[in-house]
C-alpha cells in the first residue's frame, strides 16, 4: 500500500493518502480522494515517503486516494466549477438582503456533493446560524462557513505577484510565515510600504525566506558600537555589510572604511546593554 501526498481544495490542503491498487501515480496525475469533508478532487504531489512529510509545516489528514480521475470526472468538476459562480452570486444576494456585514470571497462546491464551503472576511465574529438555514435550503445541500483573513483571501483569488510569478501564498505554500518591519530592514530592503507589500496588503511573505540566513550570518560579524583595531588604526563598527561578510568602520579622522572581521581585533563594546536589547529585537517576529 503506498501513501500519496496530495493537493486538494481552494485553500490548497495538504493531505496523505492510500492507494490500496499496486498502481503508482505520477506527480501532477488528478485523483478522486475521501477527505473529511466528502468526495473531492486533488492533485498527486510525489508519494509519502519521511523526507517529503518532513518538509511538510503542521498537522494534515491521513485517508484514501479513492480512484484515478476519469474522464467523467474531469467532466463533472468542470461542471461544478462553471456553477460555482452562480452560486456565488445567489450567495451574495441572501447576505445582502438579511443585511449581514460580511464581504463573500467565494464558494467552494465539493466534488461529491456534499457540502458547499462559503468563504468570507468579516472584522469581528458573525452570527451566521439563520444564514446557514438560508443558504441550506437555496442550495439544497450542507453549508460550512469560513471566516478567512485578508492572506487567506489573496490565497483564494490572487494570480501573479510582483515578481511575476504566481504569488506563493497560491502556489506551494501551506501556511502563512510570520513577517515584519524588522526582516525588511535588516536585509536593507526599501521601507516604502507600496514596495514591500504583497497582493494581500500586508508585508510579503518572501522576505521572510532569507531571514534566517541573514541572522546566521550577522552573527559570525563584530556587532555595531564595537570598538576594534585595524591595520589602519583604531576604530569604531558603524555598519553590517551582512552578505558581503564584512563591517564598515569609523577610523575618525580617516572616515569611514570596510574590512573583512578577520583582518580586525575587537577591544571593547560600547553600550553594550543597547547592542544586545538591538540584537534581541532583530531577532524577534512579530
Amino acid at each position: 500500500m503506498i501513501k500519496y501526498i496530495v493537493r486538494y481544495g481552494a485553500m490548497r490542503i495538504l493531505g496523505v493518502f492510500t492507494y490500496p491498487e499496486h498502481s503508482v501515480f505520477q506527480h501532477g496525475q488528478r485523483v478522486i480522494v475521501r477527505t473529511t469533508r466528502g468526495q473531492e478532487s486533488g492533485t498527486v504531489l510525489c508519494q509519502a515517503t519521511p523526507e517529503s512529510l518532513a518538509g511538510i509545516k503542521g498537522e494534515w489528514i491521513e485517508d484514501r486516494v479513492i480512484r484515478p480521475m476519469t474522464e467523467a470526472d474531469e467532466i463533472e468538476c468542470r461542471r461544478l466549477q462553471a456553477g460555482e459562480k452562480d452560486e456565488f452570486i445567489r450567495c451574495r444576494n441572501i447576505i445582502r438582503k438579511m443585511e449581514i456585514t460580511m464581504d463573500l470571497v467565494r464558494v467552494e462546491h465539493i466534488f461529491g456533493g456534499e457540502r458547499i464551503i462559503v468563504y468570507y472576511v468579516a472584522e469581528g465574529r458573525v452570527d451566521f446560524r439563520e444564514l446557514v438555514k438560508v443558504l441550506a435550503s437555496e442550495f439544497q445541500t450542507r453549508i460550512e462557513m469560513r471566516q478567512i483573513g485578508v492572506r487567506d483571501e489573496t490565497k483564494l483569488l490572487a494570480d501573479f505577484g510582483d515578481c511575476g510569478k504566481e504569488v506563493c501564498c497560491n502556489w506551494y505554500l501551506t501556511e502563512m510565515p510570520p513577517v515584519s518591519m524588522k526582516m525588511a530592514k535588516l536585509q536593507k530592503a526599501t521601507l516604502d510600504p507600496t514596495k514591500i507589500s504583497g497582493r494581500c496588503g500586508r508585508l510579503k511573505c518572501c522576505l521572510r525566506y532569507e531571514y534566517d540566513h541573514y541572522i546566521e550570518t550577522q552573527k559570525e560579524l563584530p556587532p555595531i558600537g564595537c570598538r576594534v583595531n585595524t591595520e589602519e588604526g583604531e576604530g569604531k563598527v558603524v555598519g553590517q555589510e551582512i552578505l558581503a561578510q564584512k563591517v564598515i568602520v569609523d577610523l575618525n579622522d580617516h572616515g569611514r572604511k570596510l574590512f573583512c572581521p578577520k583582518s580586525l581585533q575587537i577591544l571593547s563594546l560600547e553600550q553594550p546593554e543597547k547592542i544586545r536589547k538591538d540584537v534581541a529585537e532583530k531577532t524577534e517576529e512579530e
